[in-house]
């Protein structure tokens, strides 16, 4: 056995997550098996964000350093044969932005020791990676409240020379989710063609985007759930949920090369036709309790033209639709779930409302109905605090069922931290992925290692 028989890096109460503006501290574990003679011992701790063109390389195209400092534990000496222990403390600073790790970029913090030794001798290092979180809360976005909504109508060409004309509108109830919580869903459909259409869709969408010369943009699905179709000449409304999974926040606050956000696609299978509803996934829920902006009373019919409509009723007025009879209700059908290889959970059925309106005659329409959450296996960049709120406060619309859980998840538990007096409780979340096979810009590799002075 060498001369160096143990060096390692130890946080305080082996803490691995910390928030802005916190210190970091712990200590430098040194075990020789005989004297050793050193220069000088040095910790170091530093934060910085990689960006790539190729995925899941660490030869960084650009970097943003956040921080870095160094400290000298230990003066020029000899070291005694034994065991020693060196503390060290940094503070964080208050703008360093939440962990991340993406295909094209990583987030990355850490702490790294170093002994300098005499020349002709080895020099000997060692690292351990740490976690932030600065926790996004949603009730201090700007225009968060309300619903997001949109509409499209599209023309398409079906057996060569005919023409048809889809109306889709949808919904969702929020603009902003945490973790565990169900986003609901509400898409209007209108076929005005002699054509079936093919199965509807809403996907829980993820756009990463990296800057770099050229900037990389890096969309993946996140969650789906299918419906059935709309028969030619009539209208169908849905309504389905997807819940959200462990995800990272939609801001990164801090780092100006990552920009992540999240939008809700509603689609038909064919015609290609689609829609998006973009909402904030962040780390504290909004509350239900708070009042929404007071909005502009809307002006008496008397002295507004028939033609103006205000942006709250936009929703319901675009595109015109010719007058019709009252559509009667469509049938809610008998649930078959898809299951998924990757052991996803599935959604729970949207609740059934009588005054679902839907298309005349619509007896046959939703026969094939399909209703499951299908979650992909590779969509969960990591972030740290990803997990299912269990009694978060605010409350949210929904809480995750109890023992559900996603691929790639652990049991794992940690005190969620508390915000502006919000008592922490404790909640599960994905365990940080180790950063011992990372490669860095600079410095030293994971575990301790030793090179020779020349």
């Amino acid at each position: 056995m060498g001369k160096l028989q143990e060096f390692e890096i130890t946080f305080e109460q082996n803490k691995v997550m910390y928030s802005p503006g916190e210190s970091i501290s712990g200590i430098v574990t040194v075990k020789l098996g005989q004297p050793l003679q050193c220069k000088a011992i040095k910790v170091n701790c530093n934060g910085f964000c990689g960006i790539t063109n190729k995925v899941n390389d660490t030869a960084w195209t650009i970097e943003e350093q956040y921080f870095n400092t160094t400290v000298s534990v230990a003066d020029k000496g000899t070291l005694k044969q034994g065991a020693h222990t060196f503390p060290f403390k940094f503070l964080i600073p208050a703008t360093a932005p939440t962990s991340f790790e993406g295909n094209y970029g990583r987030i990355i913090y850490r702490v790294r020791a170093f002994i300098d030794t005499p020349r002709f001798t080895k020099n000997y290092n060692t690292e351990k990676a740490f976690y932030m979180l600065s926790l996004l809360n949603l009730n201090k976005l700007p225009e968060i409240w309300g619903t997001c909504s949109s509409a499209v109508t599209q023309q398409f060409t079906y057996m060569l020379m005919k023409t048809g004309t889809i109306v889709l509108r949808a919904q969702t109830d929020m603009k902003g989710y945490t973790p565990g919580q169900i986003i609901q869903v509400t898409a209007n459909i209108y076929n005005q063609s002699g054509k079936n259409t093919g199965n509807m869709a809403a996907s829980l969408m993820q756009r990463v985007t990296y800057e770099t010369k050229r900037p990389t943009h890096d969309v993946r699905t996140i969650a789906e759930v299918e419906g059935g179709m709309v028969k030619a000449g009539k209208e169908v409304e849905w309504k389905e949920q997807i819940i959200v999974p462990p995800l990272p926040q939609s801001s990164l606050a801090g780092c100006e090369l990552i920009k992540i956000e999240y939008y809700v696609k509603v689609c038909l299978k064919s015609p290609d036709v689609m829609l998006t509803l973009p909402i904030h996934i962040g780390n504290v829920s909004l509350d239900k309790k708070r009042p929404s902006p007071k909005k502009v009373s809307a002006p008496s019919t008397e002295d507004t033209p028939a033609s103006a409509s205000s942006p709250e009723t936009s929703f319901a007025s675009t595109p015109t639709l010719p007058s019709r009879p009252d559509p009667k209700p469509a049938p809610r059908p008998a649930t078959h779930f898809r299951t998924s290889s990757q052991n996803s959970p599935s959604a729970p059925p949207a609740e059934y409302h009588p005054g679902a309106q839907g298309g005349a005659l619509m007896n046959e329409d939703f026969q094939n109905k399909r209703q499951s959450q299908l979650v992909s296996p590779n969509a969960f960049s990591y972030a740290p605090g990803l997990f299912f709120p269990q009694n978060q406060h605010p409350s949210g619309p929904a809480t995750t069922p109890s023992g559900l859980a996603f691929s790639g998840s652990t049991g794992a538990t940690t005190l969620y931290p508390s915000v502006n007096g919000i008592t922490s409780v404790a909640t599960p979340h994905i365990l940080p992925p180790d950063y011992n096979t990372s490669g860095y810009p600079q410095g030293a590799p994971p575990s301790y290692n030793e090179s020779c002075n020349t």
